[in-house]
Protein backbone atom coordinates (compact mmCIF):
# COMPACT_ATOMS: atom_id res chain seq x y z
CA UNK A 1 0.00 0.00 0.00
CA UNK A 2 1.20 3.26 -1.05
CA UNK A 3 1.54 6.46 1.15
CA UNK A 4 -1.55 7.74 -0.72
CA UNK A 5 -3.91 4.61 -0.53
CA UNK A 6 -2.57 4.86 3.69
CA UNK A 7 -3.65 8.19 3.97
CA UNK A 8 -6.88 7.33 1.90
CA UNK A 9 -7.33 4.48 4.49
CA UNK A 10 -6.99 6.49 7.71
CA UNK A 11 -9.33 9.16 6.42
CA UNK A 12 -12.09 6.74 4.92
CA UNK A 13 -11.81 5.38 8.58
CA UNK A 14 -12.98 8.41 10.15
CA UNK A 15 -12.78 11.34 8.04
CA UNK A 16 -13.89 14.38 10.45
CA UNK A 17 -11.36 13.23 13.42
CA UNK A 18 -8.01 13.73 11.87
CA UNK A 19 -8.50 17.41 10.55
CA UNK A 20 -6.91 20.66 11.89
CA UNK A 21 -9.45 22.91 11.38
CA UNK A 22 -11.06 22.98 14.69
CA UNK A 23 -12.36 26.83 14.79
CA UNK A 24 -12.69 30.29 12.90
CA UNK A 25 -11.76 33.11 14.40
CA UNK A 26 -15.14 35.98 14.97
CA UNK A 27 -14.80 38.10 12.31
CA UNK A 28 -14.26 42.44 13.27
CA UNK A 29 -14.39 44.89 11.39
CA UNK A 30 -15.72 43.69 8.29
CA UNK A 31 -17.78 45.86 6.42
CA UNK A 32 -15.78 47.42 4.16
CA UNK A 33 -14.48 44.27 2.06
CA UNK A 34 -17.23 43.58 -0.92
CA UNK A 35 -18.89 40.35 -0.74
CA UNK A 36 -17.99 37.31 -2.61
CA UNK A 37 -19.60 36.45 -5.87
CA UNK A 38 -22.74 34.10 -4.98
CA UNK A 39 -22.12 30.26 -5.22
CA UNK A 40 -24.31 26.84 -5.13
CA UNK A 41 -24.59 26.06 -1.68
CA UNK A 42 -21.95 28.66 -0.35
CA UNK A 43 -24.09 28.09 2.82
CA UNK A 44 -22.52 31.62 4.50
CA UNK A 45 -23.94 34.77 5.84
CA UNK A 46 -23.33 38.31 5.10
CA UNK A 47 -20.76 38.65 7.93
CA UNK A 48 -18.79 35.44 7.43
CA UNK A 49 -18.79 36.27 3.20
CA UNK A 50 -17.37 39.86 4.36
CA UNK A 51 -14.98 38.00 6.65
CA UNK A 52 -13.74 35.71 3.86
CA UNK A 53 -13.35 38.66 1.38
CA UNK A 54 -11.26 40.75 3.80
CA UNK A 55 -9.24 37.49 4.29
CA UNK A 56 -8.58 36.78 0.45
CA UNK A 57 -7.92 40.63 0.07
CA UNK A 58 -4.77 40.05 2.39
CA UNK A 59 -1.60 38.50 1.51
CA UNK A 60 0.42 36.59 4.39
CA UNK A 61 3.47 34.14 2.54
CA UNK A 62 5.90 35.88 0.23
CA UNK A 63 6.72 34.19 -3.07
CA UNK A 64 9.43 32.01 -1.70
CA UNK A 65 7.38 31.04 1.04
CA UNK A 66 4.79 29.76 -1.21
CA UNK A 67 7.11 27.73 -3.52
CA UNK A 68 8.17 25.84 -0.32
CA UNK A 69 4.64 25.24 0.56
CA UNK A 70 4.13 23.77 -2.83
CA UNK A 71 7.03 21.44 -3.28
CA UNK A 72 6.01 20.44 0.00
CA UNK A 73 2.28 19.84 -0.76
CA UNK A 74 3.17 18.14 -3.80
CA UNK A 75 5.82 15.84 -1.78
CA UNK A 76 3.19 15.18 0.90
CA UNK A 77 0.72 14.51 -1.67
CA UNK A 78 1.49 13.87 -5.19
CA UNK A 79 -0.41 13.17 -8.10
CA UNK A 80 -1.51 9.43 -8.52
CA UNK A 81 -3.15 7.50 -11.05
CA UNK A 82 -6.87 8.31 -9.98
CA UNK A 83 -6.05 12.36 -8.79
CA UNK A 84 -4.41 15.26 -9.22
CA UNK A 85 -1.85 16.26 -6.76
CA UNK A 86 -2.30 18.49 -3.30
CA UNK A 87 -0.80 22.02 -5.69
CA UNK A 88 -3.76 20.43 -8.41
CA UNK A 89 -6.33 21.02 -5.88
CA UNK A 90 -5.12 24.49 -4.72
CA UNK A 91 -3.92 23.39 -1.09
CA UNK A 92 -1.36 26.34 -1.22
CA UNK A 93 -3.88 28.86 -1.59
CA UNK A 94 -5.75 26.95 0.87
CA UNK A 95 -3.01 26.89 3.62
CA UNK A 96 -2.31 30.86 2.77
CA UNK A 97 -6.18 31.30 3.48
CA UNK A 98 -5.98 29.30 6.78
CA UNK A 99 -3.29 30.83 8.45
CA UNK A 100 -4.61 33.94 7.98
CA UNK A 101 -8.26 33.03 9.74
CA UNK A 102 -6.39 31.21 12.20
CA UNK A 103 -3.60 33.28 13.36
CA UNK A 104 -1.84 30.70 15.70
CA UNK A 105 -0.13 28.95 12.86
CA UNK A 106 1.13 32.04 11.29
CA UNK A 107 4.45 31.78 13.77
CA UNK A 108 4.77 28.26 13.66
CA UNK A 109 4.56 28.28 9.44
CA UNK A 110 7.00 31.09 9.27
CA UNK A 111 9.61 30.14 11.48
CA UNK A 112 9.13 26.09 10.42
CA UNK A 113 9.45 27.76 6.90
CA UNK A 114 12.84 29.55 7.75
CA UNK A 115 14.31 26.50 10.06
CA UNK A 116 13.85 23.83 6.78
CA UNK A 117 15.54 26.65 4.13
CA UNK A 118 18.10 26.97 6.88
CA UNK A 119 18.33 23.11 7.44
CA UNK A 120 18.89 22.78 4.08
CA UNK A 121 21.44 25.54 3.48
CA UNK A 122 23.03 23.99 6.12
CA UNK A 123 23.23 20.28 4.41
CA UNK A 124 23.40 21.29 1.13
CA UNK A 125 24.17 25.32 0.40
CA UNK A 126 20.71 25.96 -0.99
CA UNK A 127 17.14 26.27 0.05
CA UNK A 128 14.84 23.41 0.30
CA UNK A 129 12.66 24.14 -2.82
CA UNK A 130 15.98 24.34 -4.84
CA UNK A 131 17.58 21.26 -3.47
CA UNK A 132 17.20 18.45 -5.54
CA UNK A 133 14.13 15.66 -4.96
CA UNK A 134 16.70 13.31 -3.39
CA UNK A 135 17.93 16.08 -0.70
CA UNK A 136 14.38 17.18 0.03
CA UNK A 137 13.41 13.58 0.88
CA UNK A 138 16.37 13.28 2.67
CA UNK A 139 15.52 16.05 5.10
CA UNK A 140 11.93 15.32 5.20
CA UNK A 141 13.22 11.41 6.22
CA UNK A 142 14.79 13.16 9.29
CA UNK A 143 11.56 14.96 10.54
CA UNK A 144 8.41 13.03 8.86
CA UNK A 145 8.76 10.50 11.90
CA UNK A 146 8.28 11.92 15.37
CA UNK A 147 9.62 8.37 17.32
CA UNK A 148 12.26 8.55 15.00
CA UNK A 149 14.18 12.34 14.85
CA UNK A 150 16.80 13.40 16.47
CA UNK A 151 16.06 16.29 19.69
CA UNK A 152 17.77 18.73 17.85
CA UNK A 153 15.28 18.70 14.93
CA UNK A 154 12.50 19.09 17.20
CA UNK A 155 11.18 22.39 15.19
CA UNK A 156 11.38 20.61 12.22
CA UNK A 157 9.55 17.94 13.45
CA UNK A 158 6.89 20.03 14.86
CA UNK A 159 6.63 22.08 11.70
CA UNK A 160 6.15 19.03 9.26
CA UNK A 161 3.29 17.55 11.45
CA UNK A 162 1.49 20.73 11.13
CA UNK A 163 2.20 21.66 7.10
CA UNK A 164 1.48 17.72 6.99
CA UNK A 165 -1.97 18.26 8.62
CA UNK A 166 -3.02 21.36 6.74
CA UNK A 167 -2.32 19.83 3.37
CA UNK A 168 -4.42 16.42 4.55
CA UNK A 169 -7.12 18.74 5.47
CA UNK A 170 -6.70 21.23 2.54
CA UNK A 171 -6.81 18.22 -0.17
CA UNK A 172 -9.80 16.07 1.59
CA UNK A 173 -11.62 18.69 1.88
CA UNK A 174 -11.85 19.51 -1.99
CA UNK A 175 -14.25 17.37 -4.51
CA UNK A 176 -10.93 16.43 -5.94
CA UNK A 177 -10.06 14.78 -2.48
CA UNK A 178 -13.62 13.27 -1.82
CA UNK A 179 -13.45 11.73 -4.80
CA UNK A 180 -10.70 10.49 -4.57
CA UNK A 181 -11.60 8.78 -1.21
CA UNK A 182 -15.07 7.32 -2.69
CA UNK A 183 -17.10 9.42 -0.47
CA UNK A 184 -20.59 10.08 -0.69
CA UNK A 185 -21.55 12.41 2.22
CA UNK A 186 -25.65 12.67 2.53
CA UNK A 187 -26.46 11.37 -0.58
CA UNK A 188 -29.83 10.27 -0.66
CA UNK A 189 -30.65 6.98 -2.64
CA UNK A 190 -32.98 6.64 -5.06
CA UNK A 191 -35.97 4.09 -3.89
CA UNK A 192 -38.28 2.66 -6.48
CA UNK A 193 -40.32 0.78 -4.08
CA UNK A 194 -40.88 -2.30 -2.86
CA UNK A 195 -39.27 -5.14 -5.65
CA UNK A 196 -42.69 -6.81 -7.45
CA UNK A 197 -41.68 -10.30 -6.13
CA UNK A 198 -41.79 -9.33 -2.80
CA UNK A 199 -45.33 -7.45 -3.69
CA UNK A 200 -46.78 -11.01 -5.12
CA UNK A 201 -45.02 -12.88 -2.77
CA UNK A 202 -47.47 -11.25 0.18
CA UNK A 203 -50.38 -11.11 -2.34
CA UNK A 204 -50.36 -7.26 -2.23
CA UNK A 205 -49.94 -4.14 -4.85
CA UNK A 206 -49.44 -0.58 -5.31
CA UNK A 207 -52.12 1.69 -5.61
CA UNK A 208 -51.79 3.42 -8.85
CA UNK A 209 -52.27 6.29 -8.05
CA UNK A 210 -49.60 6.62 -4.99
CA UNK A 211 -47.47 5.15 -7.12
CA UNK A 212 -47.76 8.43 -9.25
CA UNK A 213 -47.28 10.44 -6.56
CA UNK A 214 -45.07 9.10 -4.34
CA UNK A 215 -42.02 6.94 -7.10
CA UNK A 216 -41.73 8.92 -9.55
CA UNK A 217 -38.64 9.74 -9.81
CA UNK A 218 -39.04 13.29 -11.96
CA UNK A 219 -40.74 14.71 -8.92
CA UNK A 220 -38.17 13.56 -5.95
CA UNK A 221 -36.66 16.57 -4.92
CA UNK A 222 -40.36 18.07 -4.39
CA UNK A 223 -41.96 18.85 -1.66
CA UNK A 224 -44.86 16.86 -0.10
CA UNK A 225 -48.49 18.21 -0.22
CA UNK A 226 -51.50 17.37 2.06
CA UNK A 227 -54.96 18.48 2.50
CA UNK A 228 -56.73 19.26 6.08
CA UNK A 229 -57.74 16.01 6.27
CA UNK A 230 -54.33 14.20 5.97
CA UNK A 231 -54.60 13.05 2.19
CA UNK A 232 -51.52 13.34 -0.11
CA UNK A 233 -52.34 15.56 -2.75
CA UNK A 234 -48.82 14.96 -4.71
Amino acid sequence: MDRRETIKSLLAGGIGGGLILTSCEPATNVSTPPLLPEAPAYGRTDKEKAHDAKLMDQTFFNDSEIDTIAVLCDLILPASDTAGSATEAGVPEFIEFIVKDITYHQTPMRGGLMWLDNYSNRLFKTNFSSSTAAQQKQILDQIAYPDDAAPELAQGVAFFSRIRNLVLTGYYTTRMGLDDLGYKGNTPNVWDGVPQEVLDQHGVAYDPAWLAKCVDQDKRADIAQWDDEGNLIS
